[in-house]
């Protein structure tokens, strides 16, 4: 089975089989039938990209019900330390967070479920973040939360001092106060 468990329920990371020959390589990146018989059977509606260069710091993003998020999310071009926060209020995991280095050269893919906070920094020259949505964004139901909370104790691997963020993202609340 291509999955890795977490210690958080319903995250998984999927590291697809990869086929390379002179040509190059080629992997399926999604297949309905095997992540249903890991157990996820989300019906994603919606596909993403986003391009960034080096020190891009996006997140910790969510959205509140009725417009909660399961993502799929993977790197196409460069590197990024991708990040995600439960908070889901009665999880055992409540309030921890998990990060893995996502990239182009491993392939690697993050299933996240409903009830996270989600965010990345960019660790190469530039990095292209591609993800699948099983919901549709809505501004009115968007949340975050600070990205250098002390609460969350995250090690971006960036410079935090010359991270470049959006106005948003160094304002949202502390753990503490979201809103879901």
């Amino acid at each position: 089975m291509p999955f890795l468990s977490t210690d958080f329920s319903g995250l998984m990371v999927f590291e697809p089989r990869v086929f390379t020959d002179d040509r190059g390589y080629f992997f399926e990146s999604y297949q309905r039938k095997i992540f249903a018989e890991a157990g996820i059977t989300t019906d994603f509606i919606q596909d993403n990209e986003a391009k960034s260069t080096f020190g891009i710091l996006r997140g910790l993003h969510y959205q509140v019900p009725p417009y909660t998020q399961a993502k799929l999310v993977r790197v196409v071009l460069g590197e990024v330390l991708d990040v995600v926060v439960d908070i889901r209020k009665n999880s055992a995991t409540y309030g921890r967070h998990f990060s893995i280095r996502l990239s182009a050269a491993n392939k690697k893919q993050l299933f996240v479920p409903r009830g996270f906070a989600h965010g990345y920094a960019v660790l190469s020259e530039e990095a292209i973040f591609c993800y699948k949505c099983d919901n549709y964004y809505s501004k009115e139901h968007e949340g975050g939360l600070r990205y250098d909370d002390p609460a969350l104790e995250i090690d971006w691997e960036i410079d935090l001092e010359k991270a470049i963020l959006t106005e948003r993202d160094r304002t949202w609340p502390d753990l503490g106060a979201h809103r879901v």
